[in-house]
């Protein structure tokens, strides 16, 4: 009787086989960087690997493969962008102020987690969420910036807390 963890191990050995150099090729074309394509594609077969049970009723490999590179490279590109604001940040704050490069990795750390949890907000509610958090508005002000009603800027607030208590736990 054929070991179905092993038999669903060859599935993957053999989708990588047959499709990580063209992955790679793909991925280096979207980013014009062949070692962040090479992480890319690397860590699209560990999301393989991790449902590889989903291979069984695979049909269009190359499919497959393109929507988990896309999300990873979603993922990258908005972990560059927060990295990018961040970096811009620092060069305007007084070099004596600046932290140091121990907290600078923990600071982007935080605020990449941050971006994740709250990535499934809207934008409008992002906004509110962080003008709270961040800037201490009100909810009056946010609406009068934002141009909608208390009762959305509540609920976006909500919606805020909500997915920062989903990440957690």
């Amino acid at each position: 009787m054929p070991n179905p963890v092993l038999a669903s191990g060859d599935a993957v050995h053999l989708l990588y086989r047959a499709h990580h150099g063209w992955l790679h090729g793909w991925l280096r074309a979207k980013l014009g960087n062949t070692f962040d394509a090479a992480d890319l594609a690397q860590d699209t077969f560990v999301r393989v690997l991790r449902h590889r049970h989903e291979l069984d009723a695979l049909r269009e490999p190359r499919a497959y493969l393109t929507t988990i590179a896309k999300r990873l490279l979603l993922n990258h590109h908005r972990r560059r962008s927060v990295e990018q604001a961040y970096m811009e940040a620092l060069a305007l704050m007084p070099e004596d102020l600046a932290p140091s490069a121990e907290q600078r990795l923990i600071i982007l750390e935080t605020l990449q987690e941050i971006d994740e949890m709250l990535a499934g907000l809207s934008l409008p509610a992002r906004q509110a969420f962080l003008m709270a958090q961040l800037e201490g508005l009100s909810h009056g002000e946010i609406a009068e910036r934002l141009n909608v009603s208390l009762r959305t800027v509540h609920r976006y607030i909500t919606k805020g807390f909500e997915q920062c208590i989903m990440a957690v736990m």
